[in-house]
């Protein structure tokens, strides 16, 4: 499950729960609205972990920089250019899930 998609259940869930709070209080059953505060917290405790466990993709420049070096490595040392970059582009569609 994606982070996104887990926000919006996480979301889902606290909308159900305050409202089966109030309805456990209205209805003057402590079990009901107890039960309906905690599945929200733990819903809420869930996505912070969640966060707080998210690799993130960091920053591309460092990357991004060292690939153009090796393309003018391999381009300086008599590769064709177009060939290069035309594996460069193939290489990111394949780690993007594309290829």
């Amino acid at each position: 499950m994606s982070l996104s998609a887990l926000r919006v259940a996480v979301f889902v869930v606290c909308v159900l729960g305050i409202a089966g709070m109030i309805v456990g209080s209205i209805a003057d059953s402590n079990a009901v609205a107890m039960t309906f505060g905690l599945a929200t917290a733990v819903a809420v405790l869930l996505l912070i972990v969640a966060n707080a466990v998210h690799v993130g993709p960091g920053d591309p420049e460092p990357l991004a920089r060292d690939v153009e070096a090796r393309v003018e490595r391999l381009v300086a040392s008599g590769a064709d250019e177009r060939e290069v970059r035309g594996l460069v582009r193939a290489a990111a569609k394949l780690g993007r899930g594309e290829g």
